[in-house]
């Protein structure tokens, strides 16, 4: 028997009623969970909640994680997503060892299960059209009623369903429902479809099927064909589980027990997947990696990694109740995350050129910088080359000071990162008045950024050897939307839109980044975490900005 020791993880009500079952032997001690999406879209940050924690269940109670697609509507499944799916399962590092299922897998089964319920008078052919059902079942205060087709016999139910299976009708002419209780007071039990014709091609069984089962009769049954003992998913389908228990009570097989938890609602961004799509296909976005959007291959691309994505979802936890969860705490995990693991390195988003007239012409050499400063046993340093030209950021640069400004400014001294103290002594402009030059000297004792005993330098600022810094495409994206909720008082949720989410700039690197892959992470000093993009060439580093050190967004809305 599995060990039924209560695992040593966050306690939450899903791990409750297991310990429960555990403990009474429910299941022989058994933990099997599953993640079953439909293979008809591309997985986002809500999708990840259930995968951590399915997966982590099953880890924490030494049991078994299944990825099941449910694939029952051919019409919108695509082979695309399936590979898509599997991709991002696995780059959260959930791992099914070998159990990859499809509901398709078990067609014959359900098939077999639906004649045994025609059998035992517990489903019946009905001729009804889509609307005429809708209007039959009733409303949450009217009951149902029945369809004049409801009292079909065994045998002319069998024959009609079986001529279904053998693409007889055309589709819409006739489905198999359950006969339940059209009086019930919940409408999910008032002879709910079970089957409908469909004339598609499968990606996985061709032509050989006319009917497919709907999600209602799929789920459950698939959960016990597999052994699921928690069959775990969001609140929006809890009126769904009597269903669920009528079904594998109804024909005798092992049973399940469906749990409910609250979804996940981030502000500042939308999850439904109709509208992830009309941003998609509307242009509004570059496609479904957009690093802007709430998927988890955006998030990828923006530089978000499983550990920071499974920290989020550990700290939001798991309850019973809706709520919208502040995007500032999925932003707080992955500063945590890269702070201990992105190399500092400096780079220049707005570039401001520099001459320092006292340091020789021609002459270079190079400083030896650490690269986890924040981490006193982490030893790893880089070579930074240095110049008579230098850059730095415009805005560590004001002609005209104001109280508290720390940086440079004329007749003033700051340390240059790891090199030398400088002064500023000119400033040149163009002919619209714009600074494009500065002309500074520099203080030879203060090699390394020390200043001599007595000396007091306030500023440090970083900067990038003219001569050696590689030019950069810098992305800076932002929060896709400027509303928490940007479908409130609004009747186009695209209004909304911040139409400073992605803001793209030609920055300067530190030549140690010539070597850098897509998808390694760096601290850019004092400007955020970035990452490198896909799109990076040989000749032009493509640099996402994943998330900014501090959170602007909090200010703006104090």
């Amino acid at each position: 028997m599995t060990d039924t020791t209560t695992p040593p993880s966050s306690s939450n009500f899903i791990r409750t009623i297991i310990d429960e079952d555990n403990k009474t032997g429910k299941y022989n001690g058994e933990v099997r969970t599953r993640f079953p999406p439909e293979p008809n879209g591309y997985l986002h940050i809500g999708h990840a909640k259930s995968i951590n924690l399915n997966y982590g269940l099953a880890a924490d109670y030494n049991g078994q994680f299944n990825l099941r697609f449910d694939d029952t509507n051919p019409e919108k499944e695509e082979q695309e997503y399936i590979d898509a799916i599997m991709e991002d399962v696995r780059w959260l590092g959930a791992e099914w060892d070998g159990r990859l299922f499809h509901a398709s897998d078990y067609f014959e089964q359900l098939y077999q299960w639906a004649e045994q319920l025609i059998r035992d008078g517990k489903a019946y052919v009905d001729d009804l059209s889509a609307d005429e059902i809708r209007a039959y079942r009733g409303t949450l205060t009217e009951p149902g009623t029945e369809s004049p087709h409801r009292h079909r016999s065994v045998e002319e139910n069998l024959d009609l369903f079986r001529r279904m299976r053998a693409g007889e009708f055309p589709e819409g002419a006739r489905v198999l429902r359950a006969k339940i209780d059209m009086t019930s007071p919940f409408i999910t039990l008032r002879d709910p479809v079970m089957y409908r014709i469909l004339h598609a091609e499968h990606p996985r069984t061709g032509n050989t099927w006319h009917i497919y089962p709907t999600y209602d009769w799929a789920h459950g049954q698939s959960d016990s064909i597999e052994g699921i003992t928690h069959s775990i998913c969001t609140l929006e389908f809890e009126n769904n589980r009597r269903l669920y228990d009528w079904f594998q009570e109804a024909l005798g097989i092992r049973r399940s027990r469906q749990i409910e938890f609250a979804r996940l609602n981030l502000n500042y961004t939308v999850m439904s997947k109709r509208k992830l799509l009309r941003l998609v296909q509307e242009d509004y976005v570059s496609g479904w990696d957009d690093p802007r959007l709430p998927t988890l291959r955006g998030l990828r691309r923006r530089g978000y990694t499983p550990e920071a994505i499974r920290a989020f979802t550990d700290m939001i936890g798991v309850s019973k109740a809706n709520s919208v969860v502040d995007v500032a705490l999925l932003e707080h995990a992955i500063r945590d995350d890269l702070n201990a693991r992105a190399p500092r390195v400096m780079a220049i988003l707005d570039p401001l050129k520099v001459v320092i007239e006292s340091y020789p012409k021609g002459q270079e050499e190079s400083f030896e910088v650490r690269s986890y400063p924040q981490d006193a046993e982490r030893t790893e340093a880089r070579l930074v080359p240095f110049s008579r030209e230098i850059y730095i950021e415009r805005d560590d640069f004001m002609e005209e000071p104001v109280k508290g400004f720390k940086r440079l400014s004329p007749e003033t001294e700051v340390r240059l990162m790891n090199a030398y103290c400088i002064v500023c002594t000119g400033v040149m402009k163009d002919a619209r008045g714009r600074i494009v030059e500065l002309r500074a000297i520099h203080d030879p004792a203060t090699r390394g950024g020390l200043a001599p005993e007595g000396r007091k330098v306030k500023g440090t600022i970083h900067w990038v050897s003219g001569e050696h810094a590689l030019p950069a495409e810098v992305r800076l994206y932002d929060r896709l939307f400027t509303k928490e909720n940007p479908e409130e008082g609004e009747d186009n949720f695209l209004n909304n839109l911040n139409p400073d989410s992605l803001r793209v700039v030609d920055g300067m690197v530190e030549p140690s980044l010539a070597s850098a892959a897509p998808g390694d992470a760096f601290q850019f000093i004092r400007d955020g975490y970035f990452v490198v993009d896909p799109d990076t060439r040989p000749d032009r580093l493509v640099f996402n900005r994943t998330v900014a050190l501090k959170d602007t967004w909090a200010k703006q809305q104090s």
